[in-house]
């Protein structure tokens, strides 16, 4: 089985993990609600995706 000659510097693997970090998600503004919602998804505030009513919300008092 390989084995490696020399040790690999902290430097070294760090920069190989440099990819791995995880990338702050993005939100964008309902056009309907104004709520801030997930790019792609049904808005939870107000049921909406793509300017028609997919969830059916009650009416709140």
């Amino acid at each position: 089985m390989a084995t490696p000659k020399k040790k690999t510097s902290k430097s070294r693997r760090d920069m190989r993990r440099s990819h791995d970090a995880l990338a702050a998600a993005s939100y964008q503004e309902c056009p309907n609600c104004g709520e801030l919602k997930r790019p792609h998804n049904i808005c939870p505030k107000c049921g909406q995706y793509d300017g028609k009513e997919v969830i059916a919300k009650k009416a709140s008092n």
